[in-house]
Protein backbone atom coordinates (compact mmCIF):
# COMPACT_ATOMS: atom_id res chain seq x y z
CA UNK A 1 0.00 0.00 0.00
CA UNK A 2 1.43 3.35 -1.05
CA UNK A 3 1.48 5.88 1.77
CA UNK A 4 0.29 9.44 1.57
CA UNK A 5 2.50 12.42 2.31
CA UNK A 6 0.35 13.92 5.08
CA UNK A 7 2.47 17.07 5.33
CA UNK A 8 2.39 17.54 1.57
CA UNK A 9 -1.38 17.10 1.35
CA UNK A 10 -1.99 19.48 4.26
CA UNK A 11 0.44 22.04 2.78
CA UNK A 12 -1.37 21.85 -0.57
CA UNK A 13 -4.73 22.42 1.12
CA UNK A 14 -3.32 25.38 3.09
CA UNK A 15 -2.08 26.81 -0.22
CA UNK A 16 -5.51 26.32 -1.80
CA UNK A 17 -7.12 28.12 1.16
CA UNK A 18 -4.64 31.00 0.89
CA UNK A 19 -5.51 31.44 -2.80
CA UNK A 20 -9.25 31.36 -2.03
CA UNK A 21 -9.72 33.49 1.12
CA UNK A 22 -13.35 34.26 0.23
CA UNK A 23 -14.05 30.55 -0.32
CA UNK A 24 -15.36 31.20 -3.82
CA UNK A 25 -14.30 27.79 -5.17
CA UNK A 26 -17.24 25.40 -5.33
CA UNK A 27 -17.76 23.62 -2.01
CA UNK A 28 -15.09 25.59 -0.14
CA UNK A 29 -17.67 27.28 2.04
CA UNK A 30 -18.72 23.83 3.25
CA UNK A 31 -15.35 22.10 3.77
CA UNK A 32 -13.45 25.35 4.56
CA UNK A 33 -10.18 23.76 3.42
CA UNK A 34 -9.94 21.97 6.77
CA UNK A 35 -8.85 18.41 7.38
CA UNK A 36 -9.94 16.49 10.44
CA UNK A 37 -7.34 14.34 12.17
CA UNK A 38 -6.54 10.92 10.75
CA UNK A 39 -8.41 7.96 12.21
CA UNK A 40 -6.71 5.42 14.46
CA UNK A 41 -6.09 2.06 12.82
CA UNK A 42 -8.32 0.35 15.40
CA UNK A 43 -11.28 2.57 14.46
CA UNK A 44 -10.85 1.87 10.74
CA UNK A 45 -10.50 -1.85 11.40
CA UNK A 46 -13.63 -1.86 13.57
CA UNK A 47 -15.57 -0.08 10.80
CA UNK A 48 -14.45 -2.70 8.28
CA UNK A 49 -15.35 -5.54 10.61
CA UNK A 50 -18.82 -4.18 11.45
CA UNK A 51 -19.61 -3.70 7.76
CA UNK A 52 -17.97 -6.89 6.49
CA UNK A 53 -15.72 -5.05 4.06
CA UNK A 54 -12.13 -4.17 3.37
CA UNK A 55 -11.73 -0.56 2.27
CA UNK A 56 -9.68 0.04 -0.90
CA UNK A 57 -6.06 0.65 0.13
CA UNK A 58 -5.72 4.21 -1.20
CA UNK A 59 -8.79 5.46 0.64
CA UNK A 60 -7.98 3.49 3.78
CA UNK A 61 -4.47 4.90 3.93
CA UNK A 62 -5.79 8.43 3.37
CA UNK A 63 -8.11 8.34 6.38
CA UNK A 64 -5.38 6.60 8.43
CA UNK A 65 -2.51 8.90 7.46
CA UNK A 66 -3.94 12.24 6.31
CA UNK A 67 -7.43 12.95 7.62
CA UNK A 68 -11.05 11.95 7.93
CA UNK A 69 -12.41 14.73 5.69
CA UNK A 70 -13.77 17.27 5.07
CA UNK A 71 -11.43 19.14 2.67
CA UNK A 72 -11.99 17.55 -0.70
CA UNK A 73 -13.98 17.51 -3.94
CA UNK A 74 -17.53 18.82 -4.09
CA UNK A 75 -18.79 19.92 -0.71
CA UNK A 76 -15.96 17.96 0.87
CA UNK A 77 -14.96 14.46 1.79
CA UNK A 78 -17.47 12.78 4.07
CA UNK A 79 -16.16 11.34 7.33
CA UNK A 80 -15.86 7.58 7.56
CA UNK A 81 -16.94 6.59 11.04
CA UNK A 82 -19.03 9.41 12.53
CA UNK A 83 -21.48 11.85 10.96
CA UNK A 84 -20.14 15.23 9.98
CA UNK A 85 -20.46 17.75 12.84
CA UNK A 86 -23.11 19.73 10.95
CA UNK A 87 -25.26 16.64 10.32
CA UNK A 88 -29.01 16.90 10.49
CA UNK A 89 -29.18 20.37 8.95
CA UNK A 90 -31.63 18.95 6.40
CA UNK A 91 -28.92 18.01 3.92
CA UNK A 92 -29.66 14.98 1.79
CA UNK A 93 -25.99 14.07 2.08
CA UNK A 94 -26.51 13.14 5.73
CA UNK A 95 -29.32 10.75 4.81
CA UNK A 96 -27.09 9.23 2.11
CA UNK A 97 -24.26 8.87 4.65
CA UNK A 98 -26.58 7.11 7.10
CA UNK A 99 -27.99 4.82 4.39
CA UNK A 100 -24.46 3.63 3.61
CA UNK A 101 -24.10 2.51 7.22
CA UNK A 102 -27.22 0.31 7.25
CA UNK A 103 -26.32 -3.30 8.07
CA UNK A 104 -25.01 -5.17 5.05
CA UNK A 105 -25.24 -2.27 2.58
CA UNK A 106 -21.52 -1.71 2.07
CA UNK A 107 -20.86 -5.45 1.73
CA UNK A 108 -23.48 -5.88 -1.01
CA UNK A 109 -22.18 -6.69 -4.47
CA UNK A 110 -21.75 -3.70 -6.75
CA UNK A 111 -24.24 -4.54 -9.49
CA UNK A 112 -22.90 -2.56 -12.43
CA UNK A 113 -20.22 -3.99 -14.67
CA UNK A 114 -20.47 -1.13 -17.16
CA UNK A 115 -21.30 2.58 -16.79
CA UNK A 116 -24.96 3.57 -16.79
CA UNK A 117 -24.99 6.94 -18.58
CA UNK A 118 -27.98 9.24 -18.91
CA UNK A 119 -31.08 9.73 -16.82
CA UNK A 120 -31.68 6.87 -14.41
CA UNK A 121 -35.32 7.84 -14.04
CA UNK A 122 -35.94 7.01 -10.40
CA UNK A 123 -35.85 9.31 -7.42
CA UNK A 124 -32.79 9.09 -5.20
CA UNK A 125 -33.33 6.37 -2.64
CA UNK A 126 -35.34 4.00 -4.84
CA UNK A 127 -33.48 2.50 -7.81
CA UNK A 128 -30.39 4.50 -6.95
CA UNK A 129 -30.27 2.77 -3.55
CA UNK A 130 -30.11 -0.57 -5.34
CA UNK A 131 -27.39 0.68 -7.68
CA UNK A 132 -25.21 2.07 -4.90
CA UNK A 133 -25.00 -1.06 -2.77
CA UNK A 134 -21.36 -2.03 -2.39
CA UNK A 135 -20.21 1.58 -2.68
CA UNK A 136 -19.26 4.24 -0.15
CA UNK A 137 -20.38 7.85 -0.67
CA UNK A 138 -17.29 10.05 -0.66
CA UNK A 139 -18.67 13.50 -1.43
CA UNK A 140 -21.79 15.40 -2.41
CA UNK A 141 -21.56 17.62 -5.45
CA UNK A 142 -24.96 19.30 -5.08
CA UNK A 143 -28.38 18.58 -6.59
CA UNK A 144 -28.40 14.92 -5.55
CA UNK A 145 -25.08 14.14 -7.27
CA UNK A 146 -22.63 12.00 -5.30
CA UNK A 147 -19.12 10.64 -5.78
CA UNK A 148 -18.96 7.02 -4.63
CA UNK A 149 -16.08 4.62 -4.03
CA UNK A 150 -16.63 1.10 -5.38
CA UNK A 151 -15.90 -1.39 -2.59
CA UNK A 152 -16.08 -4.75 -4.35
CA UNK A 153 -16.11 -6.55 -7.67
CA UNK A 154 -14.11 -5.86 -10.82
CA UNK A 155 -14.54 -2.07 -10.41
CA UNK A 156 -13.22 -2.08 -6.81
CA UNK A 157 -11.31 1.08 -5.95
CA UNK A 158 -12.78 3.20 -8.76
CA UNK A 159 -14.66 6.42 -8.04
CA UNK A 160 -18.00 6.80 -9.80
CA UNK A 161 -20.45 9.72 -9.92
CA UNK A 162 -24.16 9.13 -9.61
CA UNK A 163 -26.39 11.83 -11.08
CA UNK A 164 -29.86 10.26 -11.34
CA UNK A 165 -31.41 13.20 -13.16
CA UNK A 166 -28.90 13.72 -15.98
CA UNK A 167 -25.60 11.91 -15.82
CA UNK A 168 -26.41 8.37 -14.70
CA UNK A 169 -23.86 6.37 -12.74
CA UNK A 170 -20.46 6.52 -14.41
CA UNK A 171 -16.76 6.23 -13.53
CA UNK A 172 -14.95 9.51 -12.97
CA UNK A 173 -11.59 8.30 -11.69
CA UNK A 174 -9.64 5.03 -11.70
CA UNK A 175 -8.87 5.36 -8.00
CA UNK A 176 -9.29 7.45 -4.86
CA UNK A 177 -5.73 8.85 -5.05
CA UNK A 178 -6.26 10.22 -8.56
CA UNK A 179 -9.70 11.59 -7.69
CA UNK A 180 -8.45 13.40 -4.59
CA UNK A 181 -5.16 14.69 -6.01
CA UNK A 182 -6.87 16.03 -9.15
CA UNK A 183 -9.08 18.12 -6.88
CA UNK A 184 -6.07 19.36 -4.94
CA UNK A 185 -4.25 20.67 -8.03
Amino acid sequence: MESWDEGGVRARIRDMAARDPGRAHFGADTHRYELAPALPEAEIGAFEEVHGIELPAEYRSFVAEVGNGPAGPGHGLMPLTAPRPEAHEDWAVDDEWEADRLPGRLAQPFLLTEPLPGRIGAPTGELTGELTGGTLMLAEEGCGIYSRLILNGPRRGEVWRIDPDWGGFVPVSPCFRTWYTEWAR
